[in-house]
C-alpha cells in the first residue's frame, strides 16, 4: 500500500522516514515530489558492463545545463531518503515526461534501511535545459509485508552510496572471467 500525503508527513514527524531537506509544501496526495541535485556526470564513449563506465562531472549550473539526446546522464537527487520502515518507490513524473526528459526508468525500487541520494539515469529526447533544484519526479513509500531486512546492514552493492555512483555490473562480470 502506498502511503498518502499526511502519512508521509506523519512518518517524517516520527522519525520513521527520512527526507532531508524536507519541504511539506511538496508532499502530493501519494507521493513527495523530488527535486534534482546540483551535480551530474556525463557517460563518455561506448559503455561496457565488464568495465568501469568513463564519465565526466560537472556542475548543473543556476543558469541550466542543455542534455542532448543519445547521451546517458547520471544525476543525483536534492533529498536524501530512507526509512527502516517502508520501502520507497522513485520515479520521474508527467512534467519532465512532456520535456522529453526520461528520469530513473531502470531502477525505481529503495528498499527499507537504504538511505541515500538516489543516482538517476536520465535520457533526453530532444535538447532540453534542466536546472539544479527543480522537481524531476515523485517519491512513493510502501508498506512492506513480512520480515524486515535492512539494506544498509547487508553487504549490498550499493549499500554505501552517497551521491551519483556508476553500474557496479563490472564487479560481478569482473570475479566470473
Amino acid at each position: 500500500m502506498i502511503l498518502t500525503g499526511p502519512a508521509i508527513a506523519a512518518a517524517v514527524a516520527r522519525g520513521e522516514i527520512t527526507i532531508d531537506p524536507f519541504d511539506p509544501a511538496r508532499l502530493s496526495p501519494n507521493a513527495y515530489d523530488w527535486r534534482l541535485g546540483d551535480t551530474i556526470r556525463v557517460c563518455d564513449g561506448d559503455l561496457d558492463a565488464a568495465a568501469p563506465t568513463a564519465f565526466t562531472e560537472q556542475a548543473v549550473a543556476e543558469s541550466g545545463l542543455m542534455l542532448r539526446p543519445g547521451v546517458l546522464y547520471l544525476g543525483v537527487t536534492l533529498e536524501k531518503t530512507g526509512s527502516e520502515r517502508y520501502a520507497q518507490m522513485l520515479n520521474g513524473d508527467r512534467t519532465t515526461g512532456a520535456l522529453g526528459v526520461w528520469v530513473h526508468v531502470s531502477a525505481p525500487l529503495g528498499h527499507q534501511g537504504h538511505a541515500i541520494r538516489w543516482t538517476l539515469e536520465i535520457r533526453a529526447a530532444k535538447p532540453v535545459r534542466i536546472y539544479p533544484g527543480m522537481t524531476f519526479g515523485k517519491l512513493v513509500f510502501l508498506t512492506a509485508f513480512g520480515h524486515a531486512d535492512s539494506y544498509q546492514r547487508r553487504t549490498a552493492k550499493y549499500a554505501d552510496t552517497d551521491g551519483i555512483d556508476i553500474s557496479r555490473l563490472y564487479e560481478e562480470i569482473g570475479s566470473r572471467l
